[in-house]
């Protein structure tokens, strides 16, 4: 097989123009396999005779040998490609590594704020002049609706509506959905406006943006980032803390408190059921709580 190995990796140098460190990682994973399956007695060193269940064994010996699995997909997938080469060369009628499946990651928990924090963060910006009006109705939205920081910069006048209680948000794919507009973000923006730039973007004949620096122009991510990092440092809030984190807190309180799944999922606008699943974490003394309440045969006897 490894004389395969070499014009595959020929190949990726010569038609692909592929890196010297993508050769390298492709040529470690590629002769790792070969080696494992030599030293394993079966002698099957022709691609051809590869089969799903030699490569289930390669990838259990990797599990064993404590390799992370971020490692192993990436292994997962130089065998693919080396397949994917090796059948238009005839050397392979099928591909070996396609049934078998990345090992699914560990998905982490989103960092998220207390109540408690939520509130110290959106009363940090000064309420008496123009710039921390702009900022407090930034971040009291970006927590009312659940927003991203690209939707909330690419927010325009004429997408909110107060009477209703909603705006109107671009999201990923340019799908659109609407965003809730609790009270204090609609007194946030209401604040912000009496004292707003005039944006250059309707003197240009574009949309009205709605939120814009001190010289009239539309914020940037960029802008959002660095305005929250100032806040954060002022409140001695944990520092992991980003414009996505008031995602992550609108979503974990809204499920903390009873609010429906599927509901959240739209106000998100996420496109899978399982990406919102993982807001479904709640702490251990709310489930006692729930526990105590809920079970007949809870409470300690008197």
């Amino acid at each position: 097989m490894h004389v395969e190995i070499a014009q595959f990796l020929r190949f990726l140098d010569v038609e692909r123009n592929a890196s010297d460190l993508t050769i390298k990682s492709y040529r470690e994973d590629l002769i790792d396999m070969a080696d494992f399956l030599s030293d394993d007695g079966s002698k099957k060193l022709k691609p051809s005779d590869v089969t799903p269940v030699d490569l289930r064994g390669y990838v259990s010996a990797l599990h064993d040998a404590g390799y992370a699995k971020t490692s192993i997909a990436r292994k997962l997938a130089s065998l693919r490609s080396f397949y994917k080469f090796a059948m238009r060369q005839g050397f392979a009628e099928s591909n070996p590594a396609q049934p078998l499946r990345n090992p699914r990651g560990q998905r982490k928990l989103p960092h998220f704020l207390t109540g408690e924090e939520i509130e110290q963060l959106l009363n940090a910006p000064s309420a008496t002049d123009a710039m921390g009006r702009r900022d407090r109705a930034i971040l009291e939205v970006m927590y009312s609706a659940g927003l991203r920081v690209s939707e909330v910069v690419g927010m325009n006048d004429r997408d909110i509506d107060f009477e209703e209680g909603v705006v109107r948000v671009r999201g990923k794919g340019r799908k659109e959905r609407f965003g809730a507009i609790g009270k204090f973000a609609a007194r946030a923006l209401k604040e912000y406006f009496s004292v707003r730039q005039r944006s250059k973007t309707e003197e240009e004949g574009k949309e009205k943006a709605t939120f814009v620096n001190k010289f009239g122009n539309r914020l940037t991510t960029r802008s959002v980032a660095r305005m929250l990092e100032k806040y954060i440092t002022e409140c001695g809030l944990d520092t992991r803390t980003t414009p996505h984190t008031l995602r992550h807190s609108f979503a974990t309180h809204l499920l903390d408190r009873g609010a429906d799944i599927r509901s959240v999922q739209e106000m998100l606008g996420h496109k899978s059921l399982g990406t919102t699943q993982i807001y479904t974490h709640v702490s251990t003394s709310s489930i006692r709580q729930a526990y105590l309440k809920a079970h007949p045969r809870a409470k300690k006897a008197q």
